[in-house]
């Protein structure tokens, strides 16, 4: 049914989407949000960057073939020079003779024992007038004066480069000296790149070819990685819009260690933490509405009855007060346990174990006549711990107090604290432990609970809030620690609090 129903609602999409025309303003708006998304973003300045990437690379690898080129002219135009000058200190094969400074004989053999390169042509001049050329060289060199005057002036070797009718020209002409060092001759080598510049292009145009292909394929390739990376960034932000104080429970998946992951998981932290808080509020609220409702209908019931007799008004006065003061200790326990959860709860610093249970004692003797026993106490300055002093003295004193409710006079309670290993961690353990009446194992999960009160409890001082164990609870919850319990019906009780000695350390096990 569901599939069925997932599937209409697909199809209808479908269909509304495709009966959207072309210029909606839906549809502009929806085009407009995926060109401003970041995904879009990501995308394009990939693009952009690898076109400025493939761009400098083919302008790059361009110049390195024209360079190419130009050391092949060079480089050829050198050789047919050298081989020119092998030949000319060589035997002529007609007359088996020196050449001498028959200048004419020598252009004769080498034009004759030699064959130009492709786009390469031979000139040769005796007395300043064209003699001999390679076959097929252009002739349209020999319209401009103004090359053949520098070619057959030249009185060492030297590099021409021009522009012709045929063509860009590069050549190099070496003139013949006789022995009185004038010219008898030019030997001129000249190059026409065209040919070679066209090939270049032709290789350059190709190589734009496929990087316009891979530049098409690595865009699709980047949009649908950039998808799948911020996959969850979209699923943080549905998460986020569906996320309510009525339901916290939603969290993120979280895959892999890389940013989105942490921000996933510091996501689901934030969430952990509201739901703790919205959690904790609502649980204040209900506690002020259930605890605070009966004090303020008596309070209401006895001021709406409130008489002229002197006697009866004070009693009534008195009994108000008395409710008054009762709902200013329910709010401040509620305020102090729901605080708890806070990180300024506790306000750690350097305390001494020792002073606080000898403290402790000192402020609990008074409270009733028992057998105050202090036992594996360490001696101030002893055992020291970051703590907060202050919660712990507080915790202790409510527990001490528990105690107290629950024996009778004579009875034995007992305070003392030691250091243990649990697994690796150093803890200290703080306990105090009476032999009154117990408590029943089967209220042992409920006893830390807000409100849970005893009939031990309730009989002795009906003025309880029944929050004082869930404070001691708060108060060592907030160290890192945890409150065990040890007791029987008619065989005592043991409270124990236990938390790290370094705050640092956390999960005891």
């Amino acid at each position: 049914m569901m599939t069925t129903t997932m599937m209409t609602a697909t199809t209808a999409a479908t269909a509304t989407a495709t009966a959207e025309p072309a210029g909606s303003p839906r549809l502009g708006h929806r085009l407009r949000r995926t060109v401003h998304s970041l995904r879009a973003r990501v995308v394009i300045g990939s693009i952009l960057l690898l076109v400025a990437a493939l761009a400098i690379s083919v302008v790059a690898i361009r110049q390195a073939l024209l360079v190419r080129v130009d050391e092949d002219i060079n480089a050829s135009m050198a050789h047919e020079i050298d081989e020119l000058r092998n030949l000319a200190t060589g035997v002529d094969p007609s007359t088996g003779q020196p050449y001498g400074e028959n200048a004419e004989a020598i252009l004769s053999t080498f034009l004759e024992s030699n064959v130009p390169a492709g786009g390469e042509a031979f000139y040769a001049f005796v007395g300043g007038r064209p003699y001999l050329s390679s076959f097929g060289a252009p002739s349209g060199v020999f319209s401009d004066d103004a090359l053949l005057q520098r070619w057959t002036t030249a009185t060492e070797a030297t590099r021409v480069d021009a522009k012709t009718e045929d063509g860009e020209l590069r050549s190099l002409a070496v003139p013949l000296l006789g022995s009185d060092g004038a010219i008898t001759a030019t030997f001129v080598v000249a190059t026409y790149p065209a040919d070679d510049q066209a090939d270049v292009n032709r290789i350059v145009r190709t190589v734009i070819i496929v990087a316009l292909i891979v530049l098409g394929i690595a865009s699709v390739a980047a949009w649908s990685l950039a998808g799948r990376m911020l996959r969850p960034v979209r699923q943080l932000t549905q998460a986020a819009r569906t996320t309510g104080a009525s339901d916290m429970t939603r969290r993120m998946m979280v895959e892999g260690n890389d940013e989105i992951a942490l921000l996933a998981h510091t996501f689901n932290g934030m969430l952990d933490r509201l739901d703790l808080a919205f959690r904790s509020q609502r649980a204040f609220l209900n506690d002020v509405a259930h605890e605070l409702r009966t004090p303020i209908t008596i309070v209401s019931g006895h001021l709406e009855l409130l008489s002229d007799d002197p006697v009866e008004r004070a009693e009534t006065i008195a009994l108000v007060t008395d409710e008054l003061h009762r709902m200013g200790r329910y709010v401040a326990d509620l305020l102090l346990v729901a605080r708890a959860a806070q990180p300024d709860f506790l306000r750690p610093q350097l305390v001494d174990i020792g002073d606080i249970l000898d403290a402790v004692l000192a402020k609990s003797a008074p409270l009733g006549e028992r057998e105050w026993v202090r036992t594996t106490v360490p001696r101030p300055g002893t055992l020291l711990t970051i703590a907060d002093g202050d919660r712990l003295t507080q915790a202790l004193l409510a527990l001490v107090t528990n105690a107290i409710e629950h024996t009778e006079t004579g009875d034995r309670i007992e305070i003392g604290a030691d250091t243990r290993s649990v697994g690796s961690i150093d803890t200290i353990h703080i306990w105090v432990a009476d032999s009154g009446s117990g408590i029943d194992p089967a209220a042992h999960d409920r006893i830390f609970n807000r409100f849970s009160r005893g009939e031990s409890s309730t009989s002795k001082r009906p003025e309880g809030t029944g929050l004082g164990l869930a404070i001691v609870a708060a108060i060592v919850t907030a160290h890192g620690g945890e409150i065990q319990v040890d007791s029987a019906l008619g065989e005592g009780t043991t409270f124990s609090i236990v938390f790290p000695r370094d705050m640092g350390q956390q999960d005891l096990p």
